[in-house]
């Protein structure tokens, strides 16, 4: 067996970029507030529109904790995250295509986003003298999984499912026709996550690792889309590494950009907290293409969200609203809510009297959107009551709240830029 080549394939090696039927990025404003890259698009995609900047809340199992599809919609949710990972342990993409794809599966008519797997692959490994504070963490599972990753190649990785102990292998291209069975609007190739706390060596390995294998998934998915135009009406995103090393990420969107994503994510380890974090992203996010959409990989919490927004960010996911929501936590526009504390036994009021007015204003004055359904009438005492007594009502309640918070703010923020104040 010959040496390995071990160098990224020159991006002149591809076709150059052409757009698929379907998705396009629509960008309609820059702001004009001096120092500001904050912009308002929309994402076109087979299977509606993306408003951005936009939250994506997270499926992990192809459905969102407690909330049916409509209630999400109810919401204001737009685009939808899916785990790759998850699905392929169970129930098996083949199960899932044959079902028509996730749209047909969960019967969700919106756009849908899917993971390689990677992230929860590398996140679920046991943990290494090398792990260390950081804004992403690798698990908050890491006693009860710890080993499931068995193996790192250049091939891809092996490891064990969680569910049976069974032995199971993701590589670029396996990855890539997974997600293609289970036909989500945009995809993502695999990479590797290395935690925060590597050498400099090590992370450059790993850059040089992720780019091999998203150039493999590139060509992979492009050789699918010339066979199956019709089927497979995808957009794949780039995914820019390089920890908090700024070279190593100007490498990386260098590289990347020039290949033929029709979109970039920004991913792997985003440093140790949340000012780190938009320090980074304040350098990283101009680096990337600007007439293409990009993403935020698993950070979407109020409070950084209008922070990163500025940078010119478009898309974040993560799972945050909904599973503070399930332990208790209640996003307000007067801050979070612990709805569990007994001085909310009587407050027989909204959960947020300022956000259900401005609903209400704006449905009122034609705008629509956010209103009524289950929330109408629910109060801060009832939610008490239910989060006491642990009915599953309560998960389903609050997760509908701080999803409808996170919608409304994204559209207050579209407004602001819109209005050029951010």
């Amino acid at each position: 067996m010959g040496r390995l080549d071990l160098t990224s394939p020159s991006p002149s090696s591809f076709p150059p970029w052409t757009p698929i039927e379907g998705f396009r990025f629509e960008l309609l404003h820059h702001s004009r507030k001096p120092g500001s890259r904050a912009r308002v698009g929309r994402i076109h995609t087979p299977h509606g529109v993306i408003d951005t900047p936009g939250f994506v809340p997270v499926g992990t199992n192809a459905a969102l904790k407690g909330v049916s599809n409509a209630q999400a919609a109810q919401c204001g949710v737009q685009l939808m995250f899916c785990n790759t990972y998850h699905l392929l342990v169970h129930p098996g993409p083949e199960i899932v295509q044959s079902a028509g794809g996730l749209h047909g599966f969960m019967d969700r008519p919106g756009p849908l986003i899917t993971d390689s797997g990677g992230f929860q692959v590398f996140s679920l490994a046991h943990s290494t003298s090398e792990d260390g504070p950081e804004l992403k963490r690798r698990s908050a599972d890491r006693g009860r999984n710890e080993g499931t990753l068995l193996s790192v190649s250049e091939r891809g990785v092996r490891f064990r499912s969680y569910l049976d102990g069974s032995s199971l292998t993701l590589t670029p291209e396996s990855s890539v026709l997974a997600q293609k069975a289970l036909g989500a609007d945009i995809i993502v190739p695999l990479d590797e996550l290395p935690p925060l706390n590597v050498t400099p060596e090590r992370l450059a390995a790993s850059v040089a690792l992720s780019h091999r294998w998203m150039a493999r998934s590139l060509r992979t998915h492009l050789d699918d889309r010339r066979a199956y135009a019709s089927r497979h009406a995808q957009a794949m995103y780039g995914i820019i590494h390089g920890g908090v090393d700024l070279s190593l990420r100007r490498h990386s969107a260098s590289y990347l950009g020039a290949l033929p994503f029709d979109g970039y994510a920004v991913g792997g380890s985003l440093g140790k907290d949340r000012e780190q974090c938009i320090e980074l992203l304040s350098h990283v996010l101009p680096m990337l293409p600007p007439d293409k959409p990009n993403h935020v990989l698993g950070i979407a919490d109020p409070r950084s969200i209008p922070r990163i927004v500025v940078h010119g960010a478009d898309t974040f996911d993560s799972c945050y609203p909904t599973r503070v929501a399930r332990h208790g936590t209640l996003l307000t526009r007067n801050g979070p809510l612990h709805i569990g504390q007994g001085k909310y036994k009587r407050q027989f009021v909204p959960i947020d009297e300022q956000l259900d007015a401005e609903i209400d204003a704006e449905i009122n004055g034609g705008g629509g959107g956010g209103g009524g359904g289950p929330l109408e009438g629910v109060t801060r005492a009832y939610l008490h009551h239910l989060r006491v007594m642990k009915e599953p009502l309560y998960d389903m309640l609050a997760s509908m709240h701080n999803l409808r918070y996170m919608t409304r703010l994204m559209a207050e923020l579209r407004g602001r830029i819109l209005r050029d104040e951010v």
